[in-house]
């Protein structure tokens, strides 16, 4: 980027310029940098923020101005980014020295906020350092790491606009403060001992036990006997105890009714997560990352450590963190083994941020709690990031990276997209920006609707905006959907699946036409039958179905998603009607298999669906793997783990029939299957299938003829899959899009229905 200015103006004159910025500019010393800067290249005047950046007066010699221009595009402040830059020459106004200005609250919301930072080193060592007055403080931070997004009230970033704003700077810290050298410079989170947060150890009841360092040590004790500790954590409070108690362990498994779905774990260091899991480089770096976020890591030895068999029971794959704030350091410190550390909360609830509500809703969950007094604005989940195919992949994307926007081809302002049911977020579009809220998780309680609705008002207040128009699924039985469609303005539904395709679209900003190929559990479609294994052709007037899987039904609707094995009695009852019982032992009683073969024969509560994931759960239960889903998408997990343990090109048959759409029949992969299942073994079985459903996107895509492809939908969470459709079809000759930044399940499909609106909206 070329900074200088353009008008041409002579060495020796003084000369003054305004350079407005926008960017990510806010939260990382760039202010601080600017002074810094302006002495350096002896330049007087003001710099301050504004609701949309930095705003930088500066009067000097132009040959000063334009080496203060270079230096300020090569040396800014890591984290900081600079989208876009004007300069407009002023008339001279004589300033004395170089100042930080008020902030002015002028204008539009800028869309750039920085997220949540992880500790730095520089703060790591003065939190271990006996010489520091930082020393062991759980609230430790600088210019360049700690709460962000977490803690903002409004924009633009300074104090008073955090909740930082009842915590009035003792004479060290303000001196620090206004110190040009020191690093916490115009750092709106500084805070010591004597004057910032502070720790609160409390019972059960909300008894007040220990405050301080004593609370910390109390709280280290409490683990290490084996309790459930609930940590008030930078977004929001997390469960904590200790992996290599077995006993506790199984306790907080029962407290919180999730006998099976694994947790993560928060290690101490990267040679402790290296003693549990293989770990690439880009793993590496990632969990190193400013976002700190959870990676799904491959361990080393299935099921031989009794600390990984505990946290992830029956499947290859752990969730690791490091610790991202300076509490979970000193907690990891004196600590020998690993901690859980999942969301504080009950089943569908949203993750508890105040002391109140944690101390009513984790009541029987929690035995103590390790609070502050610090106040958390916004609910942020750890993030939760897969390697895929050689990129790193979101499935969660929350605490450090939410308030990050994505950029759009083309101005789409006055935009509110309300996601889905499952996994929800919410998008805001902002000039050319969208901005796509944290992770709400399912919207299957009162507790997570209201704090839905309470995002949603946060995101209009938070970015000063007033939308005109609202994006939604067009499954009416949505809360996201319902709720919108109370609102006053332009309501645009937007089909589940084409809105899946235009995520992927969106982040990699690809314009039709495109081949979508998008498998997910459940989403219903245009002819208010349940999709879910779509091909769909993306052109500029929408979309049409090219090809899907073979339908079959689902007995018990609903009930088959908890329970695979109803999928599987579908799937064998669509191939080969009532001898289905001859086909396959599933694990129904005479009584219920009799009953739902009666629902089957008379469709009775046994919607038809096209879904690859529900074709997953069918096979992993026809294979045995899992009868009843603990937790959501259990069997097609339990079906990747098999894949991913060979290597083999075999597949099995398949058929392609019909036109406009091209049905994609699986009942020869099904007969193979059930001949292989006493011959071969599972692993076997489970990469045959995998292989197969990459024949068939490659078959179809041949079809279609259509170069670029994106895929999306929840199935492509799964690595194995991902691998194989890619290769397939890159070896056909065929450009394939896959999700990075935005997760491919329904925690992206907001920022899809705000790209719709490019195509709705003529």
């Amino acid at each position: 980027m070329n900074l200088r200015a353009s008008d041409p103006i002579k060495n020796h004159l003084k000369n003054h310029l305004r350079i407005e910025i926008e960017g990510l500019v806010q939260g990382v010393g760039f202010r601080p940098f600017i002074v810094k800067l302006a002495r350096k290249h002896l330049q007087t005047g003001w710099v301050i923020n504004t609701s949309q950046g930095v705003r930088i007066a500066i009067e000097g010699l132009r040959n000063n101005q334009n080496a203060f221009l270079d230096d300020l595009n090569t040396d800014k402040p890591p984290f900081s980014e600079i989208m876009s830059l004007t300069i407009t020459p002023k008339a001279l106004q004589g300033y004395a020295d170089f100042q930080v200005r008020k902030s002015i609250t002028d204008g539009i919301a800028s869309a750039f906020v920085l997220p949540d930072i992880a500790t730095c080193k520089d703060c790591l060592l003065e939190l271990f350092d006996s010489g520091s007055r930082f020393y062991r403080y759980p609230f430790i931070s600088c210019s360049y790491c700690g709460p962000r997004y977490s803690i903002m009230t409004e924009q633009p970033y300074d104090r008073i606009r955090t909740s930082m704003s009842g915590f009035e700077l003792c004479r060290d810290c303000h001196d620090d403060y206004y110190s040009m050298d020191n690093r916490r410079f115009h750092a709106q989170t500084i805070a010591c001992p004597y004057c910032g947060p502070s720790l609160q150890m409390l019972d059960e009841k909300g008894v007040l036990i220990a405050e301080k360092q004593d609370a910390l040590n109390y709280a280290i004790e409490k683990i290490k006997a084996g309790k459930i500790i609930a940590l008030k954590s930078i977004g929001g409070f997390q469960l904590i105890v200790d992996a290599s108690n077995q006993k506790a362990v199984q306790r907080l498994r029962l407290r919180k009714n999730r006998p099976y779905k694994p947790f993560a774990l928060m290690v101490r260091s990267l040679s402790k997560a290296h003693e549990l899991c293989f770990i690439s480089e880009t793993e590496q770096q990632t969990l190193f990352s400013s976002a700190a976020p959870i990676v799904l890591l491959k361990k080393r030895n299935e099921d031989s450590s009794a600390i990984t068999r505990s946290a992830a029971p029956d499947i290859n794959l752990l969730g690791i963190m490091l610790p991202y704030s300076p509490l979970h350091h000193l907690l990891l410190s004196e600590l020998e083994s690993p901690v859980i550390a999942t969301s504080a909360n009950r089943q569908d609830e949203p993750i508890c941020i105040r002391q109140e509500e944690a101390l009513e809703r984790l009541n029987g969950i929690a035995d103590y709690l390790l609070t502050h007094n610090r106040p958390i604005t916004r609910p942020l989940d750890d993030s939760i990031v897969r390697e895929i195919n050689g990129k790193m992949t979101a499935l969660r994307r929350a605490r450090g990276y939410s308030s990050l926007p994505f950029k759009l081809n083309g101005d789409m302002n006055g935009l509110i997209a309300a996601g889905g049911q499952l996994k929800s977020t919410l998008a805001l579009s902002h000039q050319d920006k969208v901005i796509l809220s944290q992770h709400l998780g399912n919207l299957e309680s009162e507790l997570s609707e209201r704090q839905y609705v309470s995002t949603f008002a946060d995101l209009k207040q938070f970015y000063k905006t007033k939308p005109v128009s609202f994006l939604y699924d067009s499954h009416d039985a949505y809360f996201s959907s319902q709720y919108v469609q109370g609102l006053e303005g332009r309501l645009l539904p937007v089909q589940h699946h084409y809105a899946h395709a235009l995520s992927c679209m969106a982040e990699h900003q690809l314009e039709p036409p495109v081949l979508g190929i998008i498998w997910d559990g459940t989403g219903l479609g245009d002819d208010n039958t349940l999709w879910g294994g779509e091909f769909l052709r993306i052109t500029p007037n929408g979309f049409g179905r090219f090809a899907h899987f073979r339908s079959f039904s689902l007995p018990g609707g609903v009930k088959a998603i908890q329970e695979p094995r109803r999928a599987a009695l579908g799937l064998l009852y669509e191939a080969f009607g009532d001898t289905i019982s001859e086909q396959c032992a599933l694990s129904f009683n005479q009584q219920e298999l009799s009953m739902l073969k009666t629902a089957l024969t008379k469709q009775i509560n046994c919607p038809k669906t096209t879904s690859a994931g529900r074709l997953f759960d069918a096979v992993a239960a026809i294979l045995g793997l899992c009868q009843f889903n603990t937790y959501e998408g259990e069997a097609a997990i339990k079906l990747e783990n098999l894949a991913s343990a060979i290597s083999t090109e075999q597949h099995y048959s398949f058929t392609l029939t019909g036109d406009k759409p091209v049905v994609i029949d699986w009942q020869p992969m099904l007969g193979e299957i059930l001949q292989d299942a006493g011959n071969h073994s599972l692993t076997r079985i489970a990469a045959k299938f995998h292989n197969t459903l990459a024949e068939m996107t490659t078959a179809v895509a041949k079809l279609a003829q259509q170069e670029k492809i994106v895929l999306s939908g929840g199935c492509f969470q799964n690595a194995v899959l991902v691998e194989q459709v890619v290769a397939k079809l890159q070896a056909a000759g065929f450009q394939v899009f896959c999700h990075e930044q935005v997760p491919p399940n329904d925690g992206g499909l907001a920022l899809g229905q705000i790209y719709a609106a490019k195509y709705l909206i003529q």
